[in-house]
């Protein structure tokens, strides 16, 4: 028995079940209210408002998006039809494959026929570039990209129809290299895409949120990133990233290795969750998790705190079993702290889960769900502490690449890094 009457085991837990009720009240605290589509929309024109006149100006030049495409997802139209519905006055689409036999295509050609009034350009293009195959896509497309101002955005991703405007408007100020944006996800096609929008909609926004409201800006999320055609041609261009796992990731560090701010934006896009199946959707969140190991290992090491009902459960058998031993001061102040924590802890989890309900009907149905979605994301951290390797659309990709990207940044000429942004 160590000292104060608990063992090295019981102080791990209670330090854990202390931590993870401390991230559960931030993360609820930081999480807004998702609500429904209509709250959504009336937060983008919340987020138009704030915008000064210098920034609504700036948010009307041209823009190109850049999707890069790879097969035919089951919402692809739906989602691809909210880009064409921006009310922006000047932009293009540019929709890549890096095959002429992808189903994508079918699919883009269905949208340049329904909107032949909007610009709309596909590009077919088989040259590969590098170990990064969507890169390689972007590479390729980028060619084709006529506007001062680059919005690349996943292929699963919906907006609304001011979203070019709000995206582009911070780019107004020379100190903002790249914007990014949050997003919500439901999940389309049955229990494990409902279960892979929890690990979205409750771990991985509210951490994300957790670290910016400490001071954090080190991120950039696919879902958006906007940024000046001057300072893509500044870090390199997307060559610069042709090797590199977390390609999103590093688009953002290459431009705040310049001093560019980034930014992350008041709006919230839509993505859909459509793993099928438990092993597709592991695969996929392991994915995730070696990426934010390859860039940030000391941040990923201290994510288990982020899973909170596995502590919370071992705080209350904590609690039990130091109610059943000795009542002394030895084990009464651990009791009390693990009691209380552990409640805390488990009332602030429920509040993260009520305000990444989009209604009362999915809190009510998702709710079962949340101690399988905390440790399935436990069990996850484990798996992916180890692995030198992840599979991303069918390609074995190295995660040290990644971890290389940081010693290039010291490759961009100082010169460079002093100039002013001609953006």
């Amino acid at each position: 028995m160590a000292a104060h009457g608990l063992s090295a085991c019981q102080w791990v837990l209670l330090a854990g079940c202390v931590g993870a009720s401390l991230y559960a009240m931030l993360a609820a605290v930081a999480m807004p209210f998702f609500g429904s589509r209509r709250r959504g929309a009336a937060q983008s024109a919340r987020a138009r408002v704030r915008v000064s006149p210098v920034q609504c100006a700036f948010a009307h030049i041209g823009v190109s998006v850049l999707k890069p495409l790879c097969g035919a997802e089951p919402r692809l139209y739906e989602n691809l039809r909210t880009f064409c519905n921006q009310r922006h006055g000047r932009f293009q689409l540019v929709l890549g494959v890096s095959s002429p036999d992808d189903p994508a295509i079918a699919v883009v050609r269905r949208l340049q026929a329904a909107y032949p009034q909007r610009d709309i350009e596909l590009a077919i293009d088989t040259r590969v570039h590098g170990s990064n195959l969507k890169v390689s896509n972007l590479i390729n497309m980028a060619e084709r990209a006529r506007y001062d101002v680059i919005v690349i955005a996943d292929s699963d991703i919906a907006v609304e129809a001011d979203y070019l405007d709000s995206v582009a408007a911070p780019l107004a100020d020379p100190g903002v290299g790249v914007v990014t944006c949050l997003y919500v996800a439901q999940g389309v096609g049955g229990f494990w895409p409902r279960v892979g929008a929890l690990f979205i909609n409750e771990w991985f926004a509210p951490s994300v949120r957790v670290a910016h409201a400490v001071g954090s800006r080190r991120f950039g999320f696919g879902a958006t990133l906007a940024l000046r055609r001057a300072t893509l041609e500044r870090i390199g261009g997307f060559d610069a990233l042709k090797n590199c796992l977390a390609d999103d990731y590093w688009l953002a560090e290459h431009a705040r290795a310049l001093g560019l701010r980034t930014v992350l934006s008041r709006v919230i896009v839509a993505t859909d969750v459509i793993e099928p199946t438990f092993g597709a959707l592991w695969q996929r969140e392991t994915r995730w998790l070696r990426t934010i190991r390859s860039v940030n290992p000391l941040g990923f090491s201290a994510l288990l705190i982020t899973c909170p009902t596995p502590w919370l459960l071992s705080g209350a058998w904590l609690t039990a079993s130091l109610a059943a031993g000795p009542f002394d001061a030895a084990h009464l102040w651990p009791a009390c702290t693990s009691a209380a924590s552990t409640m805390a802890g488990f009332s602030a989890r429920l509040l993260l889960h009520l305000r990444a309900a989009r209604d009362e009907r999915t809190f009510w149905r998702d709710l079962p769900l949340v101690p399988l979605r905390d440790t399935l994301l436990a069990l996850q951290w484990l798996a992916s502490a180890f692995g030198s390797h992840v599979v991303w659309r069918g390609a074995r990709v190295p995660i040290n690449a990644s971890s290389a990207r940081g010693a290039a940044l010291n490759a961009i000429d100082i010169d460079a890094m002093e100039a002013p942004d001609g953006g």
